[in-house]
This record gives structure tokens, C-alpha cells and sequence, in this order.
């Protein structure tokens, strides 16, 4: 479905010591890394797409993070949500919302909320039952 995500950074060498760690921890490969740019990307398939990235913005203007915007990564457990939502705070990401069922989406969601050093809110959900 998608090509790419891409979200903006303000400080690049503080969004890789938050999403290397981050990303790791979700079981998803670093791709590439070009901090000449600055921007790294990270998938999950043998594919070329589709791809997650980070960077300052193009047009060379300060990033600001939008209210009602979010990326959400699937873990593939409910161990793998609390891991990544600890791993988070550990690189300086803020508790949005903590691991946890959300019966309000459907019955098995599990999900735990943050946002990066810049502002950017994330998600990591399990759709799983518990096993």
C-alpha cells in the first residue's frame, strides 16, 4: 500500500539515537544512512519499498510536527509493544499513551503511544491475541 513514510526531524543526530535503538527493537533493517542530506531509512522486506524514513525537511525550512498525524509500526507481540514503548522513553521519547489493550478499536488491539524528540507521535500495536 505504501511507498514510503517520511517524517521530519529538527536535530537528525538525536532522531537516530531515538529511532536506531527503536527500530531494532521492532526487528526492522536500517537501509541506509546519509547524513550528508541528513536522512536514513529502515524497511522490513526484501523489496525495495516499502520504506520508512527520517530527515530534515527538503525545503530546508524548520520541522514541526502536525497535531492529528501519526505512524503506527505492528508488532508482532505484546511483549514486542512494551519493549518498544520502553525502549522509547529510554532515547528520550515522551508517554503519549502505555502499552495496553484498546477495546475501543477491536478486541484484541494492543497498543502503546509516544512521541519523538521532535514531536512526532507514534504508535507500535499488536492485533493479536495474547499468546
Amino acid at each position: 500500500m505504501f511507498s514510503h513514510i517520511f517524517v521530519g526531524v529538527r536535530d537528525f543526530d538525536r532522531a537516530l539515537s531515538f529511532y536506531q535503538p527503536l527500530m531494532k527493537t521492532l526487528g526492522i533493517e536500517q537501509r541506509f544512512c546519509d547524513r550528508s542530506r541528513p536522512w536514513a531509512g529502515w524497511q522490513t522486506t526484501d523489496g525495495p519499498r516499502p520504506l520508512f524514513l527520517v530527515g530534515t525537511p527538503f525545503d530546508g525550512r524548520v520541522h514541526a510536527a502536525g497535531n492529528g498525524q501519526m505512524v503506527a509500526f505492528l508488532a508482532k507481540d505484546r511483549a514486542m509493544v512494551r519493549r518498544a514503548h520502553a525502549t522509547a522513553l529510554a532515547q528520550g521519547g515522551t508517554c503519549e499513551g502505555p502499552p495496553g489493550l484498546r477495546p475501543e478499536y477491536h478486541e484484541h488491539y494492543y497498543g502503546a503511544y509516544f512521541r519523538d524528540p521532535d514531536g512526532n507521535k507514534l504508535c507500535v500495536a499488536c492485533h493479536e491475541p495474547e499468546s
